[in-house]
């Protein structure tokens, strides 16, 4: 009996820095503005970062503490554009470009349901970022009490037709909404090493349960299953990331969006060429691809399902060592 084959690729050499999937506008920003901050990069390197998700960004403030902080206008709001964003963002931090002290200040959380950790309760910032899968925080270290939470949200051309399918709309603008928040909150800190290891521990699990029922790549319904893997990641690598990155977090940044594409194409489901949705969890009920009954099914499903939050402990993982390491870390 064969194992199925779910393969783990490394990076075959620095010609991988600048194509490694970036799946989120949050991770996007982040990573270059805490680049940008830490003179690792220029401005106009995170206005480019930005203008792959859209070819406009805006800001603007959701409350009124959040425009104190960022000095976002109030009462009277309008959308801000994107070197605004990145005013707005040097205002929150509240210390010099360059200082020591704003190692940590930006941060990325990722909520799913049951796991909102990083996002304050009872808030509408944790409803936005819990709607949006992502937001990033920003905290003075001068005034922990001062940190705002930014959450993106796609602006599509308005359809005539009523129609709701993004595929079909023209998509026109990134608005990034700012929150105050009641404090800077305390993130869970992943090991980069750890993450690594999971990963491919919970791949090699998955690919021995999903061999025992001859779930192999022969078993899919789809002619070429590895090809629509690589169609997937193509699609999402023309997002780059800043060129301090260790070279660890960018293996684990690639896995991670290999075992993603894998869940998509195992579970039958064709993603959305909409920018804000290149990860495909596995959900109750999903049939993956090649199985001949319920059971196998349900067993297939079963081992696929832990890896999407496998895959996302790794993201974040990757994520912080990297904007950790703008610093000198």
């Amino acid at each position: 009996m064969h194992a199925a084959r779910i393969r783990v690729i490394g990076l075959p050499g620095a010609k991988q820095l600048h194509c490694l999937l970036v799946w989120c506008p949050s991770v996007s920003l982040s990573l270059w503005a805490n680049a940008w901050l830490a003179g690792k990069a220029a401005p106009d390197d995170v206005l480019d970062a930005l203008s792959v998700w859209a070819p406009k960004q805006s800001v603007t403030a959701y409350d009124a503490v959040a425009a104190g902080h960022t000095g976002l206008p109030w009462p009277d709001v309008h959308d801000a554009g994107t070197v605004t964003l990145l005013q707005t963002l040097r205002a929150a931090i509240g210390v010099p470009v360059g200082s020591g002290l704003m190692r940590g200040t930006i941060n990325v959380v990722l909520p799913v349901p049951g796991d909102v950790r990083g996002l304050a309760p009872g808030t509408q910032f944790e409803q936005d970022a819990l709607a949006a899968g992502e937001a990033v925080i920003v905290s003075n270290p001068h005034q922990p009490g001062a940190a705002v939470g930014l959450v993106p949200e796609f602006c599509y051309a308005d359809d005539d037709d009523g129609s709701q399918d993004y595929a079909l709309t023209e998509l026109c603008a990134l608005s990034w909404t700012v929150y105050s928040l009641p404090g800077a909150p305390v993130l869970d800190h992943h090991e980069l090493g750890d993450a690594e290891y999971t990963l491919r521990s919970a791949v090699r699990s998955a690919a021995e349960t999903l061999g025992a029922i001859g779930l192999g790549s022969a078993a899919s319904d789809v002619d070429d299953p590895r090809g629509l893997v690589e169609q997937l990641l193509e699609s999402a690598r023309q997002h780059r990331i800043p060129d301090h990155a260790p070279s660890r977090a960018l293996r684990v940044l690639e896995n991670a969006a290999h075992v993603d594409a894998i869940i998509a194409v195992s579970a039958g489901l064709s993603r959305s060429d909409s920018p804000d949705r290149f990860a495909a969890p596995i959900a109750a009920g999903l049939e993956p691809l090649g199985t001949q009954s319920s059971s196998e099914a349900r067993i297939a499903g079963d081992a696929l399902r832990p890896l999407t939050a496998v895959v996302r402990s790794a993201r974040m993982a990757a994520v912080t060592a990297i904007l950790h390491s703008a610093w000198g870390d």
